[in-house]
């Protein structure tokens, strides 16, 4: 018995020709010169603990598969090391592209589970990773006061930080994501 092949075909309708000049104007300006040679996925250490592979995922872009690209989980396990940006021989600001393309994604309602809450603590209490009683403990038995000198024991400064979030328009994003994805 002999495998047959297939072509996977793309529909027209699920090209964006714009998206990437979106991710263009965004920043990436040298984006479109990619010529697809790999070693942003070689050198990338998310990618060598994760299916994670930078390369197809610029080229998804380049191909103006939006959807594909903002729902794609792959998205997310980026590192932000900005190791290919160092490497490329294009000098291409990937990890900025894959930085603008969450962003579109957060905005176009594509987000995570885990960062959905971490951003729901971030807006309660300045970070996304609060202090909880077991820590609260341990601080004291290490001699430190239960909470750090920052949003956790300064009213004012988690204010001040709240209205960062809301003026940057962090807060009203999140709060839409939670309706979305509660």
């Amino acid at each position: 018995m002999t495998d047959s092949i297939s072509r996977e075909t793309i529909d027209n309708e699920d090209i964006d020709p714009d998206f990437v000049d979106t991710i263009v104007k965004a920043g990436a300006d040298r984006i479109r010169t990619c010529i697809q040679c790999g070693t942003c996925s070689s050198v990338c250490p998310s990618g060598r603990r994760t299916a994670f592979r930078t390369r197809e995922l610029i080229r998804k872009a380049l191909l103006g598969l939006k959807d594909e690209v903002l729902s794609s989980s792959d998205l997310w396990l980026c590192a932000t090391c900005y190791t290919c940006l160092e490497r490329c021989p294009r000098q291409i600001k990937v990890t900025d592209a894959i930085i603008i393309m969450r962003n579109i994604a957060v905005d176009q309602g594509f987000m995570l589970p885990e960062h959905k809450k971490a951003s729901k603590k971030l807006l309660s209490t300045g970070h996304a990773v609060p202090i909880d009683d077991a820590n609260r403990e341990m601080r004291k038995d290490l001699g430190l006061e239960e909470f750090p000198p920052t949003t956790h024991s300064n009213k004012k400064a988690l204010e001040q930080v709240q209205e960062i979030m809301k003026r940057t328009g962090f807060k009203d994003l999140i709060e839409g994501q939670q309706k979305e994805g509660d």
